[in-house]
C-alpha cells in the first residue's frame, strides 16, 4: 500500500492546459499570442506553444524566462520547436 502522496513529475510529463501552434506566425506576434494565452490559464498551469526554431524560439523564449515562467524547449521532427510553459504565480 502506498502512502498516498504522489511523486512529482517531471517536466516533461506535465499536460499542458491549452496549445496553441505559432509555426509560421511572425514575431512579435507569436510573442503577444502566447502572453494571451497565459493570461487565461491559472497560474501553475502549462502552456504548450508550438514555434519556428530559430529568432522566434530565442525572443519567445526570452520573453517568457524574464516574466518569470518556467519553460523546456524541445525540437520537433519539423524544424520547429515546442515550448512547454508554465505560467507563474504572479
Amino acid at each position: 500500500m502506498g502512502t498516498g502522496a504522489e511523486a512529482p513529475l517531471e517536466l516533461d510529463q506535465r499536460v499542458a492546459s491549452l496549445s496553441l501552434d505559432l509555426r509560421g506566425t511572425a514575431c512579435p506576434v507569436n510573442f503577444i499570442r502566447t502572453r494571451l494565452a497565459l493570461e487565461t490559464i491559472e497560474p501553475g498551469a502549462w502552456l504548450q506553444v508550438d514555434l519556428d526554431a530559430g529568432e522566434p524560439e530565442r525572443l519567445v523564449g526570452e520573453g517568457l524566462r524574464q516574466a518569470g515562467h518556467q519553460l523546456q524547449i524541445t525540437a520537433l521532427a519539423d524544424g520547429a520547436v515546442r515550448l512547454l510553459i508554465c505560467r507563474h504565480g504572479g
